[in-house]
């Protein structure tokens, strides 16, 4: 991906300020993200010190460039019991997860089965530990490196069922009308192209947020809601008008076990299923790996797979479908309710030819209750699902290094004219690079480019403060931007220091 002109533009004079922080002031360690929307209403007296909670769903204003769904702007600290999360200290490895289930193979046991041995507790959620470089979420990246993320992630699932003896295979995908306008049983893409005429950064489909905001505004206190069906004929009628004229449809006549019918049949009808066809098998082989640590794992790199359409609007289901559970109390909608009643919309295995009645009945039966198992695992632990553990993030890396190396097999004026593009980018960090400075540019604010003293404590969010004069003024964020990554959107406690040190050739942009 070529850098923005702005890296190259003479025009914008340069501003030049060192900010230096005491290095003997005491910082805290980093923290242990815990998610606002998971913490009890009345918190035991047995709990953690305060943390900075970070959302799950990364929720950005609508002006953002990424996912409307994402932001990391800080909330208020709050504390969390100790037995109601463990943390997925995995993500901080360096070695892939295939390597280690090696034991597998030899019918032993490996550490993390031994770990959490006794604590499979399907309902306990893992959370992310924070690395020093910052956790990257798959809408941290460019699509450049999302593709090769994808590339990587299949090798690697298929390396790690394979090696606790699982198989699994790409499914083809069946022959399937789709259609071209309407809402039903079209496809995502479609969809979300029709709704960027009017809403340019929609992620989602704009009827697919409308149905759940109705049950959300109205709808999660009210008993068996997703479970109580609505009028076969009333889902038929609003399905026909949503068709025929999806844009001036009037949505103050759905009620809520309305939209709950017309989100089961959306999802159920798309003709690529949010989970895709490719990998539907896939999905079911993770029923066959007997550590459920291991098919978090497994479910882990399987989102990374889907599509960024499939990605967003799971994700924005399953943050919907926690809500729903948050409220059983009320709405007698336990997390199993939930996930019995979703999986037969997810999930489409039903192939059993002309067995006897007796025999089709109990396979149908424990693939609903496997499919439901899927369905809870997403739910529970949906905040590592987009979480890039830090092996995939360094392979990702190397990948792009070599990529970079074989750029030097152009011909000579194209070497020439790609190393004049990179002395001019780097003229004014190459002296300062060695004493621990970088220069980073802001090309929104007055001040377009700051220097700034790196030291062991210094953040991503300590910069972004530096620029931001209006407490109203859209969040920004701080990118990395080249060398050996196309484009990374910083998370605000990542240490600056532990960046540089794994990308010292990369670029420091300030950005919505």
């Amino acid at each position: 991906m070529p850098l923005p002109s702005l890296y190259t533009t003479k025009s914008i004079p340069h501003t030049t300020k060192t900010i230096r922080r005491d290095p003997h002031r005491d910082r805290p360690a980093l923290h242990m993200f815990v998610f606002e929307d998971q913490l009890p209403e009345h918190p035991q007296t047995h709990t953690h010190s305060p943390t900075h909670t970070h959302s799950p769903t990364h929720t950005h204003s609508p002006t953002h460039t990424h996912s409307p769904t994402h932001t990391h702007s800080p909330t208020h600290t709050h504390s969390r019991p100790v037995n109601q999360w463990r943390e997925a200290d995995w993500l901080l490895r360096d070695c892939p997860y295939s390597e280690g289930v090696a034991e597998h193979k030899q019918g032993g046991t490996c550490w993390d089965c031994l770990h959490f041995h006794g604590d499979d507790n399907v309902d306990l959620p893992f959370v992310p530990v924070s690395p020093s470089q910052g956790l990257t979420c798959a809408d941290d990246l460019s699509p450049c490196d999302l593709m090769r993320l994808g590339f990587i992630s299949h090798i690697e699932l298929s390396t790690f069922l394979l090696a606790l003896g699982v198989q699994s295979k790409r499914s083809r995908p069946p022959r399937r009308r789709t259609r071209d306008s309407g809402v039903f049983a079209v496809s995502l893409n479609s969809l979300l192209e029709n709704d960027r005429k009017k809403f340019p950064e929609v992620k989602v489909p704009v009827v697919f947020k409308k149905l759940l905001c109705i049950i959300e505004q109205t709808g999660l206190q009210t008993e068996g809601i997703l479970r109580v069906p609505a009028s076969a004929a009333r889902l038929k009628f609003l399905r026909r008008e949503l068709d025929r004229c999806c844009g001036g449809f009037d949505w103050s006549a759905v009620r809520q076990v309305d939209a709950a019918g017309l989100l089961k049949l959306f999802i159920r009808e798309l003709p690529t299923p949010l989970l895709t066809h490719t990998h539907m098998s896939t999905y079911r082989s993770v029923l066959g790996v007997s550590s459920v640590v291991h098919q978090v794992q497994a479910l882990q790199m399987l989102c990374l797979l889907l599509p960024e359409a499939h990605r967003h609007t799971l994700r924005a289901l399953l943050v919907f479908l926690r809500k729903v559970v948050s409220h059983q109390d009320q709405n007698r909608m336990s997390l199993w309710n939930v996930s019995m009643v979703m999986a037969p919309n997810l999930f489409s295995w039903h192939h059993h030819g002309n067995k006897p009645s007796v025999i089709r009945q109990q396979e149908e039966m424990e693939e609903a209750v496997g499919g439901a198992h899927l369905v809870r695992l997403m739910i529970t632990h949906q905040d590592l699902l987009w979480t890039i553990p830090n092996f995939l993030m360094s392979q990702v890396r190397q990948v792009n290094q070599a990529s970079n190396q074989r750029q030097l097999g152009l011909s000579k004026p194209k070497r020439r004219l790609l190393r004049r593009k990179n002395d001019k980018n780097h003229r004014h960090q190459i002296t300062e690079l060695c004493e621990g400075v970088i220069r980073v540019h802001a090309p929104l604010h007055t001040k377009v480019s700051m220097a700034i003293q790196l030291d062991g404590q210094t953040t991503a969010r300590d910069v972004t403060t530096r620029f931001e004069f209006d407490s109203s003024s859209p969040v920004q964020h701080l990118y990395e931007v080249g060398g050996n990554i196309t484009e990374r959107r910083l998370h605000p406690d990542c240490l600056l220091l532990d960046v540089f040190r794994v990308n010292p050739h990369c670029d420091w942009l300030i950005k919505l």
